[in-house]
């Protein structure tokens, strides 16, 4: 089985595709591999996140990985082809309010909307992968078509 490995900016939907796509899918979680408890990251991350991505590929059509930036880069240094999936620039008070209604603390979306701009730049100007970017009210589920 090919798998295709996604890199996805927070509430583009990777969980919901996960749960809802009839494609095999692995929604593969990196704070269960960056962190030993909480306040203390796991000192191998990000490569234990790499082995664990490498370990299923072929196991599942996609699996869907952070987008932070240590993650991307360690893609591009193991190797592993990716697809990134972030938001246009322009759909940040649409992502803030999908962030409320999912239930998110308001530290996480405080440190997003404070590194929004950041976060597009970084994104905009990776290496190594085949970038998508999602218009308003798009989320992965309807961009498949579009990988496969």
């Amino acid at each position: 089985m090919d798998t295709i490995v996604v890199s996805a900016f927070p509430g583009t939907g990777k969980t919901y595709s996960h749960k809802h796509d009839d494609l095999i899918t692995l929604d593969s979680d990196s704070s269960k591999f960056s962190w030993i408890e909480k306040g203390i990251r796991h000192p191998d991350f990000p490569n234990n996140y790499i082995e664990h991505i490498k370990k299923n590929l072929g196991r599942a059509n996609i699996i869907f990985v952070s987008s932070h930036k240590v993650v991307r880069n360690a893609l591009v240094d193991a190797g592993i082809k990716f697809v990134l999936v972030f938001p246009e620039r322009s759909c940040k008070n649409e992502y803030l309010n999908r962030f409320k209604n999912r239930g998110n603390d308001e530290s996480f979306i405080s440190f997003i909307e404070n590194g929004w701009n950041d976060f597009i730049d970084e994104m905009e100007q990776q290496s190594g992968c085949w970038i998508i970017r999602l218009k308003r009210g798009e989320y992965i589920s309807n961009i498949l078509e579009d990988i496969f």
